[in-house]
């Protein structure tokens, strides 16, 4: 009975270590989802003529948007759009507020709340 005890003990301090690690890695995924998006805009805006607007969003990268402003060539860029690490829809906002002249693209982060210190976005360095 000890035995198993001590297991136990174990097993819940592993993963009590391995929590940190978890969420670091959550955010190292979130920065590279970023880094896609990034290139996704790019190809989009060379054969687009111009950005997705905020409300096409980053949709516009898999669904030809039918709105203003209406792409001069669409190819689907992304097979499907993904959520965060932590289940949420990304944000899409052109033109942007953190970065003025082009967009933001980002994450809410693990609080799940927009405009908040956690936010992970395009505007932040690595």
């Amino acid at each position: 009975m000890m035995v198993v005890a001590i297991i136990i003990l174990l097993l819940g301090a592993a993963v009590y270590k391995m929590k940190g690690s978890i969420e670091a890695a959550k955010i190292v995924r979130a920065h590279s989802d970023l880094k896609t998006f990034q290139t996704s805009l790019v190809t989009y805006e060379s054969l687009a003529g111009t950005l997705p607007s905020t409300a096409q969003g980053l949709k516009a990268l898999v669904e030809k948007p039918t709105s203003e402003p209406k792409p001069r060539i669409w190819n689907r860029v992304l097979d499907s759009l993904q959520k965060d690490p932590w289940n949420h829809d990304y944000i899409y906002e052109y033109p942007g507020k953190r970065s003025p002249g082009s967009y933001d693209v980002s994450s809410a982060g693990p609080d799940g709340v927009p405009n908040t210190e956690d936010d992970i976005g395009n505007w932040q360095q690595l």
